[in-house]
């Protein structure tokens, strides 16, 4: 089993610029009152950076790994939801709220069926269904509806991330349990907006909706990199 300094090793150093730029993100702290495209590059380029960060392993890493290609597809549709979400005051929610749809879709592609791990999927959809019906009361319209399919689909998500995480049975990697990580912050990401925008304001919200965002998606395309092979190759040569 590959142990944590062998991926901080083998991984660290191409995670440079997305900590980089997500600094750049929180201390320049621009104003969601006055949206511009400036300020949704300064959003974005923490997830261009983790484009880079896969495109970094080479070509033939992507062209022999569907899951990793599925992830990068995910961050681009990520980063035109983020991009949507800059001017959502402006009627661009629903938009962003679809490329994040697409972009679970992706990441639940990429983490796979196998094994299937009913009892995780039981637990997923029982909380998920709990957070949508303390969500309905205060939906209306189109978000009826929408933000069901989109819990729907970020606990299908959550759940073949999981399912992936075997524990008990000691067969778990730091890439499984980076994308078990990794689905959980985005659920608390995004379930944090839903209570900020439709049920009553949330202390400091932004700042844990960024800050668990940047987490959760870093370590779902750290999900992306098959580390022990790469420990492998370097013993080999």
């Amino acid at each position: 089993m590959v142990s944590p300094v062998t991926v901080v090793k083998s991984e660290g150093p191409k995670l440079v610029p997305f900590f980089k730029t997500t600094c750049v993100y929180f201390v320049l702290w621009l104003p969601t009152a006055s949206p511009s495209w400036f300020s949704a590059l300064i959003k974005c380029l923490p997830i261009f950076s983790l484009w880079a960060f896969l495109l970094a392993h080479g070509f033939s890493f992507l062209g022999d790994h569907s899951s990793a290609r599925k992830i990068l597809a995910g961050l681009i549709f990520s980063s035109l939801g983020d991009a949507f979400l800059i001017w959502q005051e402006q009627g661009y929610f629903v938009h962003g709220l679809l490329m994040f749809a697409v972009t679970h879709v992706l990441y639940s592609s990429a983490f796979g069926m196998k094994p299937v791990n009913v009892s995780a999927g039981l637990v997923v959809t029982a909380l998920s269904s709990v957070s949508y019906m303390l969500l309905y009361p205060y939906l209306s319209g189109p978000f009826t509806f929408l933000v069901g399919v989109y819990v729907a689909l970020i606990g299908f998500m959550g759940w073949r991330a999981i399912a992936g995480l075997q524990l008990a049975n000691d067969l778990w990697t730091w890439t499984k349990l980076s994308g078990c990580l990794g689905s959980v912050l985005f659920i608390v990401s995004d379930l944090t907006i839903a209570i900020n925008k439709f049920c009553f304001p949330v202390p400091y919200s932004r700042a844990i909706i960024m800050a668990t965002y940047y987490a959760a998606q870093m370590l779902i395309a750290l999900s992306a990199v098959k580390c022990q092979e790469a420990e492998v190759a370097r013993k080999r040569t």
